[in-house]
């Protein structure tokens, strides 16, 4: 049987590659269980300072759920639905959005549904001038389920989102820019190399000081405003004691490029 998700480190950079082309990379329940694995190790190899999302083949970053394998859920009554596919997404979605080390999604066609939920949840994103975007379940009878009826609004605004919702219309990736839904759109010849760039631009920096700012971002963008500041300060003074912050201190002074250990 063909792994449902790859995954190569090239420096230190991982690339997790959705691998079921043959069904446009359709999230199945041993997919989001090998990536929710997959991630746990590369949060702990120290080697790892990245990762980018892909989608393998052509044609999809990811279509969505495995709507088969989704519907015999569905027939088996809604506590084994929630169970094995609702909270199962969320779970992973949640993962990404929360993931210590910057997650860049680089969509290369397709991001329907749950691949579309993906790159909500993810750091950041690259497309493809050919990725197309949708949110198609209201066409099922259904609405989205790994957290896009949350993380998009978010994004979007309100009434965009819920246009975005409402329709199940798909959008293209100068749309996506513009909801902020991704960073950039790209030629689909230059997607990979694209991501890897922007991912250097940011692992130059101090890890400690990478995953302090996602933490409170990811912890204090749902909280009012005096909150979301107490997270910021305490992910500072998190740093305070580090070899990191006083490096970064030292070599601005002393105008020179700073060599972080991630201590």
């Amino acid at each position: 049987m063909t792994e449902s998700v790859l995954c190569e480190v090239s420096g230190n950079i991982a690339t997790i590659t959705l691998n079921r082309p043959e069904k446009l990379n359709a999230i199945s329940y041993d997919l989001v269980d090998t990536m929710m694995a997959l991630l746990d190790a590369l949060e702990a190899d120290e080697m790892v300072a990245a990762v980018i999302i892909t989608g393998a083949g052509e044609r999809a970053f990811s279509a969505g759920a495995d709507i088969h394998e989704f519907s015999r859920g569905v027939e088996a009554g809604g506590e084994k639905a929630m169970r094995d596919f609702v909270r199962r997404g969320q779970a992973m979605t949640a993962r990404l959005e929360a993931f210590g080390k910057p997650i860049i999604a680089a969509v290369n066609g397709i991001a329907y549904g749950g691949g579309c939920e993906i790159t909500e949840a993810v750091h950041l994103a690259v497309a493809s001038e050919r990725a197309m975007f949708a949110k198609p379940e209201i066409k099922l009878g259904m609405p989205p389920t790994f957290g896009g009826t949350q993380r998009l609004p978010r994004l979007a605004g309100r009434k965009r989102a819920l246009e975005l919702l409402l329709t199940g219309d798909p959008f293209k990736p100068a749309r996506a820019l513009e909801l902020g839904l991704v960073n950039a759109v790209v030629p689909h010849d230059t997607l990979m190399a694209a991501a890897r760039h922007l991912a250097g631009r940011i692992i130059r920096h101090s890890p400690l000081a990478t995953r302090a700012v996602i933490n409170a971002v990811t912890r204090g963008i749902n909280l009012p405003i005096a909150e979301g500041l107490a997270v910021e300060g305490e992910q500072f003074a998190r740093m305070i004691p580090t070899f990191d912050l006083r490096e970064g201190l030292d070599a601005w002074i002393g105008h020179r490029v700073p060599v972080y250990k991630g201590a």
